[in-house]
C-alpha cells in the first residue's frame, strides 16, 4: 500500500510541474472569493460583494450552456469549486444528476441552527428528528436509511467529517449548521469523486470563507427556553496573507420538563481559525496554503428515554425521573492543511491533509429490572412494574436500573489530492479530474454499566461498573482510493464517465471485559474489501434554458469491522433521469430515481433501539424508487418588492424482494417479500412563500411529512410501529437598517403542534414546540 501511495503522490506533484513551462494563467485577483451560494437550490453564487461581477458572468454562461474555452476565474473561486460536491459554479446546470445548494441567504433567512430544518427544502432527503435542535442529525437520501446519517457521506469543506467514516460511520458528531456559509447536497453521481458511501449521495458543509477585506460580522439572539446564540467572526485578506477567526455559541435550557426537576438543555461552543499564505496577483504560478483548525464542545442533558403513547398524549414534553442521570459530553478537534497550485488557466491541483479527533461519553438509562426500555414503553400493559420505576412512582430494589457510560474515542486522518485539467479538442471540451485519498480511522469503545435503585423519585447509585466491563474493543480501518472522471462537452451534449477504486482493510480487536489495561486481545477479526465503483452521466441541452439528464452508478457501503457474523458489503445500482429548467428568477427540476440493491445492510445501534453492538445484518435485495420535484419563482416583482415562492416534493416507494428472519431492531423479527423500509415516508412536501424588499422581508414555510412505519412491514401502519403525518409551519421576518444592521424574528412551529418524530430508541419523542427567537446581526 505504501508504494501505491508514493506513486500517487508523485503523479499529483509531477502533473503541475510538467505544465509549468507553458503559458501561465492571467492573475485576476485572489481576493475575489466565490465561497457559498445564494440558495436558489440550483445556482451556486458567491457570498461576498467582491464576487458580484464573477457571479453575473457565471449566470450568463449558465444561460447559454455553451462549451467555452477554459477561462481564468479568481483563484479562490477555483478552490471553492474543487472542494465543492457540486463542481464548477458555472457548470451546475449541466450536472447529470440532482444537486442543490442551500446558501448564505437562506441560512440567514430562518436563522436555522438545525441542519435538518434547512434540508427540508431539498427533495429526496429523509429526516428523523431526535431532540428538536438537530444536534445529532438523522439524515438519509433516497431511502438509504436515516439512522445517525451513517449511509450519507458527510463532508466539511470537501473532507470527510464523520468521526470514523469507514470503521464506525454513525455520525454522533455533525458540524454546527449555524456557523456554515452554505450546505451542498449532491445525490447519486457524487460517488465518483468522493466515496466511500456512494448509494444516496453527499452533504458538504461549507464553512465561513475568509473575507476579501478587513471586516467581520456579529450575530446575537435570544429566545424562549433560555435560548442564547452568538456568532462572531473577523478576518481580512492582504497581498500574501489572509486570516479568519470565528466563534459560535448556542445554548438552551430545554423544552422538556424532567419529573422532579432538573436540566434538559444543552450548551454548544464552536471555534474556528483559518490562516492562508498565497501568491501575489502578479505571480506566474498561483499557489495558496491554507490552515484550518476547529474545536467544538457540547454538554447536553439529553436522553434516549421517551414516553409511552398514553403519557405522550397527556404531556409530550415530559421526561421520566429515570433519565435524571442522562448526560452527553463531546469534544471535537479538526485540522486541515490545504495546498492549491494553478500553474496555468486550465490546470490546477488541490491537496488536503486532515485530522479529526472526537470524544463522546453518553451516560444514559437503558434497562429496568433487566428489561430493555423500548419493550417497556411499547408494551406498558405487560411491564407495569417496570414503567412505575421509570416514572419514579415506585421504589425499586438495588441494581434495578442500568445506566451505561457509552465512552468512545474516535479519530480519522488522511491525505487527499485531485488534479483538474481542462483540455480542448477540435469539437470537444474536457474537464478531466483524477486523484486519490489515503485514509485511516478508528473507534475505541471503553464502556461500563452503572446500576442504580429508584428511591423516593431519585436515582441512587448501588453498584458502580468496572471500567471497560461492558465493552472494551477497537475497530480500525485503512483505505486507499483512486478516482478518475472526465466531463466531456460536445455540441449540446455533456458526457461524464468516471470510476473510483477503493481498497479497504478493516480490523476489530476485542479485549477482555476484566482487562482495562488491555494486556492482550481475546479476539482479532479482519476483513479486506476491494471494489470498483463506476458511474456514467449524460446531459443534453434542449435550449439555453432547458436541460435533460440521466445517470447510472454503482452504490456501495463498506462492511463494518464490528460484525460477529459474515456480512456482505452494501451493493446497489442507482439510476436517475431528470430535467432542469431555468429562466430569470424561475427554476424547476424533476427527477425520477431508482435504486436496485443487491444487498441492503442494517447496523445495530443503541440509537435505533438495538443493543449497540455495531453488528451488521444482510437485508438482501431491495428496490427503492421515487420522484423529486422542485420549483422556485417570483409570483410578483415590482421595483425592489417581490413575492418569492419555493416548492419541493418527494415521493418514495421501497420494497424488500426477499423474506427472512432477523434480530436487527428495524426489521425484526421477520421480513416478508413486499415489506416497506422503516422511516421512509411515501410523501413529503415543502412550501415557502415570502414578501421581500431591500429592507423588509417576511417568509412562512410549511413542511408536510406523511405517516411512516418504524419497523419493516406492509399494509396499514398500526401501533406501536406508526408515526403519524405532521404539518409544521415556520415564520421568519427581518428588517435592515442602514445596510449594516439586520433585526430578525423567528418563530419555529408557528402553530405549536405537538407531533411525534420518532419511536426510538425508547418510546415516543416529540418535535420542537413553538419557539420564538429574536436577534440582531451587523457587519463591520
Amino acid at each position: 500500500m505504501r508504494w501505491l501511495l508514493a506513486a500517487s503522490l508523485a503523479a499529483v506533484v509531477l502533473a503541475p510541474a510538467a505544465a509549468a513551462d507553458e503559458a501561465p494563467a492571467a492573475a485576476t485577483g485572489s481576493q475575489a472569493a466565490v465561497a457559498a451560494a445564494d440558495g436558489d437550490g440550483a445556482n451556486p453564487e458567491a457570498a461576498t460583494a467582491a464576487g458580484d461581477d464573477a457571479r453575473r458572468a457565471q449566470a450568463a454562461r449558465r444561460s447559454t450552456g455553451d462549451a467555452a474555452a477554459p477561462s481564468s476565474p479568481p483563484p479562490q473561486a477555483v478552490i471553492y469549486d474543487r472542494v465543492s460536491v457540486v463542481g464548477r459554479s458555472d457548470g451546475m446546470i449541466k450536472i447529470p444528476g440532482s444537486a442543490h445548494v442551500i446558501g448564505k441567504v437562506e441560512i440567514e433567512r430562518y436563522e436555522h441552527d438545525d441542519v435538518q430544518r434547512l434540508l427540508r427544502q431539498v427533495p429526496g432527503i429523509n429526516i428523523q428528528e431526535e431532540e428538536g435542535f438537530g444536534l445529532r442529525p438523522n439524515i438519509g437520501i433516497r431511502g438509504t436509511g436515516v439512522e445517525r446519517s451513517q449511509k450519507v457521506l458527510l463532508l466539511e469543506d470537501g473532507v470527510p467529517i464523520a468521526p470514523a467514516p469507514y470503521s464506525a460511520p454513525a455520525a454522533y458528531y455533525s458540524p454546527s449548521a449555524g456557523r456554515m456559509e452554505a450546505i451542498e447536497v449532491r445525490k447519486g453521481s457524487s460517488s465518483i469523486r468522493q466515496g466511500p458511501l456512494t448509494t444516496g449521495g453527499a452533504i458538504n458543509y461549507v464553512s465561513s470563507s475568509i473575507p476579501d477585506r478587513l471586516g467581520g460580522t456579529v450575530d446575537v439572539a435570544g429566545g424562549e427556553d433560555g435560548t442564547v446564540k452568538l456568532k462572531a467572526n473577523a478576518g481580512a485578506t492582504y497581498e500574501h496573507f489572509a486570516f479568519l477567526v470565528e466563534t459560535y455559541r448556542l445554548e438552551n435550557d430545554g423544552f422538556k420538563h424532567l419529573d422532579g426537576g432538573g436540566d434538559t438543555g444543552f450548551e454548544l461552543q464552536d471555534y474556528l481559525l483559518k490562516l492562508r499564505l498565497q501568491s501575489g496577483d502578479d505571480a506566474r504560478v498561483y499557489q495558496a496554503l491554507e490552515l484550518k483548525a476547529g474545536h467544538t464542545e457540547q454538554d447536553a442533558d439529553e436522553t434516549y428515554l421517551g414516553l409511552t403513547r398514553a403519557d405522550f398524549d397527556r404531556d409530550p414534553y415530559r421526561r421520566y425521573r429515570a433519565s435524571q442521570e442522562d448526560r452527553l459530553v463531546t469534544d471535537h478537534d479538526q485540522v486541515q492543511l490545504r495546498y492549491f497550485v494553478r500553474p496555468r488557466a486550465d490546470l490546477d491541483v488541490v491537496t488536503t491533509l486532515y485530522r479529526n479527533d472526537f470524544f463522546r461519553n453518553w451516560r444514559k438509562n437503558e434497562r429496568v429490572l433487566g428489561v430493555r426500555n423500548n419493550l417497556v414503553l411499547d408494551q406498558p400493559e405487560l411491564f407495569a412494574t417496570e414503567l412505575a420505576i421509570l416514572r419514579g412512582d415506585a421504589d425499586s430494589p438495588d441494581d434495578a436500573l442500568t445506566v451505561r457510560n457509552n465512552r468512545r474515542d474516535y479519530y480519522s486522518e488522511g491525505i487527499q489530492s485531485a488534479v483538474t485539467w481542462q483540455l480542448r479538442g477540435a469539437r470537444t471540451l474536457h474537464q478531466l479530474q483524477f486523484g486519490f485519498r489515503w485514509h485511516r480511522d478508528a473507534e475505541d469503545r471503553f464502556q461500563e454499566d452503572d446500576l442504580f435503585a429508584m428511591r423516593g423519585g431519585r436515582l441512587v447509585l448501588t453498584s458502580p461498573g468496572a471500567p471497560g466491563s461492558q465493552s472494551n474493543r477497537i475497530a480500525e480501518a485503512e483505505a486507499l482510493a483512486f478516482f478518475v472522471q472526465d466531463e466531456i462537452s460536445f455540441g449540446r451534449w455533456t458526457l461524464t464517465p468516471g470510476i473510483r477504486f477503493e481498497s479497504i482493510d478493516l480490523m476489530r480487536t476485542d479485549y477482555g471485559r476484566d482487562d482495562p489495561r488491555r494486556q492482550g486481545p481475546t479476539s482479532v477479526r479482519r476483513n479486506e474489501v476491494d471494489v470498483a465503483i463506476p458511474g456514467l452521466g449524460l446531459t443534453y441541452r434542449l435550449s439555453p434554458e432547458h436541460y435533460v439528464f440521466a445517470s447510472v452508478h454503482r452504490g456501495f457501503s463498506p462492511p463494518s469491522p464490528s460484525s460477529r457474523e459474515p456480512v456482505d458489503a452494501e451493493d446497489s445500482i442507482s439510476y436517475e433521469v431528470g430535467t432542469r429548467w431555468g429562466r430569470g428568477s424561475s427554476q424547476a427540476e424533476a427527477v425520477f430515481f431508482f435504486s436496485d440493491y443487491d444487498n441492503l445492510v442494517g447496523t445495530d445501534t443503541l440509537s435505533s433501539g438495538g443493543g449497540g453492538t455495531g453488528d451488521q445484518f444482510n437485508g438482501g435485495a431491495v428496490e427503492v424508487l421515487g420522484l423529486e420535484l422542485s420549483y422556485v419563482t417570483d409570483l410578483y416583482r415590482r421595483g425592489d418588492a417581490h413575492l418569492p415562492l419555493r416548492l419541493a416534493y418527494t415521493y418514495t416507494r421501497s420494497e424488500f424482494l426477499t423474506s427472512f428472519t432477523t434480530s436487527f431492531a428495524d426489521w425484526a423479527p421477520a421480513v416478508e417479500r413486499g415489506d416497506e423500509l422503516p422511516y421512509v415516508p411515501a410523501h413529503q412536501l415543502y412550501a415557502e412563500l415570502g414578501f421581500e424588499t431591500d429592507r423588509w422581508g417576511a417568509f412562512v414555510s410549511a413542511n408536510f411529512v406523511d405517516e411512516m412505519r418504524t419497523r419493516a412491514g406492509s399494509g396499514p401502519i398500526v401501533e406501536p410501529h406508526r408515526i403519524e403525518e405532521h404539518l409544521v409551519f415556520d415564520l421568519a421576518a427581518s428588517y435592515r437598517l442602514l445596510d449594516r444592521y439586520r433585526f430578525y424574528l423567528q418563530v419555529r412551529n408557528l402553530l405549536d403542534d405537538a407531533y411525534v418524530v420518532a419511536r426510538r430508541p425508547y418510546g415516543l419523542r416529540p418535535g420542537l414546540p413553538r419557539t420564538v427567537l429574536a436577534g440582531i446581526s451587523f457587519g463591520f
